[in-house]
This record gives C-alpha cells, structure tokens and sequence, in this order.
C-alpha cells in the first residue's frame, strides 16, 4: 500500500533520505520557476511528476526523464501519479535518467561552478 506522508520542515539529510525512498515526487508549479527540489529530488533517483511549463520543460522530457502535466487538468495530475504507484519497476530507466541529467547538466563542481567563474571572467574581462 502506498502512502502520502506530510513532514513539514525537516533537516537537510532527512529531506535527501525521504527523496531516495519516495516513488513519486509531485512537482507543480505554474508559471514561475524551476526550483531546486525538483533538481535534488531527480539527483536522489526520484520520479518526477511535474507540470508542463517552460521552466519544468528546461530539465525535464516527458517519459524520458520525468512526467509532464497539464497544471490545470487534476485528473491527468492524479493518472500519472498513480501509475508508478501501482507498478514501480516499469519507471525504472525514467528514474535513472533523472539522476543522469543532474549529473550530466548541473553537477555543482563539474559543470555549475566552472560555468559561473566562465561567465564572471567574461564580465571581469570586459572591464
């Protein structure tokens, strides 16, 4: 039997240990930007289910990384979530490559950081 569990504010690692054993991580937000929970829930090897809007769009594609729906339709919302709820081991490969966009896109030492000091250099540069 799956469950919904509501835990309020809790400590960092606990949060990290939570994403590692959900099977669905409910992503929605509408119209405004993407934040780190989805990122860190995709790095933990969550499924996303996330609504379909450009800053959602930016990381996740639909049923190769994650899920996409409609923000306003609840019962594609509900449709989607249920279906790994029911059969985990089918969204496996979509988990996997969850964590692989993370890795692969916005690594903090290997790709978000040498970014950053490239672009600062190039605004130093100009001065």
């Amino acid at each position: 039997m799956s469950r919904v569990h509501f835990l309020g504010k809790v400590p960092y690692p606990t949060f990290i240990k939570v994403l590692q054993v959900s099977r669905v991580h409910v992503y929605l937000t509408y119209p405004f930007v993407l934040s780190w929970s989805m990122l860190e829930a995709m790095a933990a090897g969550c499924l996303v289910v996330g609504s379909r809007t450009a800053p959602v769009e930016e990381v996740i594609r639909d049923g190769e990384n994650g899920l996409l729906v409609d923000f306003f339709k609840p019962g594609e919302i509900a449709e989607r979530v249920i279906a790994p709820l029911l059969d985990p081991e089918a969204f496996r490969t979509v988990r996997e490559n969850a964590r692989q966009t993370i890795v692969d896109h916005y690594d903090l030492k290997q790709v978000c950081l040498p970014e950053q000091l490239r672009l600062l250099g190039q605004v130093v540069g100009k001065r």
